[in-house]
């Protein structure tokens, strides 16, 4: 049995709106529709010094395995075999000196040999950790501090609205290009070490427009089948 396009689409809404419900306990998740969305960036304050909180409007640039590019506003990152990565494995991306991304990663052999301590993110985007070292001379062991890079953040123009699957890792529509930079730079203000996104979807609203869904689907449901009925009725008269 094939619904009509009328019942099709309401389906299709319950399961839009009970997308974002889901998606309302995702850190740093854009809904589906904007009538749920919250007004702002907030964001929860964490002990993990590598999550950080971007401002409103920018976001994380991730490459997955096969190399494509995503944007997040979830700034909750892990150190995996040297390689910075959203929750998700995607590596974080920094900006080369000659414009192209790069996977932001820390010194392969400090990694290797279990040298690196206090990995922590700065305002500025800095990945940065104490490299533990032995002196050759005294024997002592001793912390250097070291930078791996910066991270990327990237923006879009005005209006742009990003796709999204899971509600966290997002693309722009074709043909749009995002601006690239990095934190505390020019006009791009700094991150905020610490924190992290919460979903950018108002719970009790995605709540309340999920049941409104249900309710019009049943009413079209109804309708339908009144509508049925009335045409067996009017059949069996003609017989």
């Amino acid at each position: 049995m094939f619904l009509n396009p009328a019942l099709s689409a309401a389906l299709d809404k319950i399961s839009e709106r009970a997308a974002d419900v889901r998606r309302a306990f995702t850190p740093g998740a854009l809904p589906h529709d904007d009538d749920v969305a919250t007004a702002g960036a907030i964001s929860d304050f964490t002990l993990d010094p590598l999550s950080v909180s971007a401002a409103d409007g920018f976001y994380f640039i991730t490459r997955d395995a096969r190399g494509d590019i995503g944007y997040t506003r979830d700034g909750g990152f892990a150190l995996r075999g040297g390689q910075l990565v959203d929750e998700a494995g995607n590596a974080v991306a920094r900006q080369l000196p000659d414009g192209r991304l790069s996977g932001l990663e820390i010194d392969a052999v400090d990694a290797a040999l279990g040298r690196v301590r206090d990995p922590r993110i700065e305002p500025d985007g800095t990945l940065t950790y104490a490299r533990s070292i032995v002196d050759p001379r005294s024997g002592r062991r001793e912390l250097q501090h070291v930078t791996a890079g910066r991270i990327a953040l990237a923006r879009f123009p005005a209006g742009t609205r990003l796709e999204s699957a899971d509600g966290r890792r997002c693309t722009p529509p074709p043909g749009v290009v995002a601006e690239i930079g990095t934190a505390a730079t020019g006009n791009v203000p700094a991150l905020v070490p610490l924190h992290r996104d919460r979903s950018r979807i108002d719970v009790d609203q995605s709540l309340i427009r999920l049941r409104e869904a249900y309710i019009a689907f049943d009413a079209l449901q109804a309708a339908e089948a009144t509508k049925a009925h009335l045409g067996k009725t009017v059949m069996d008269l003609v017989k």
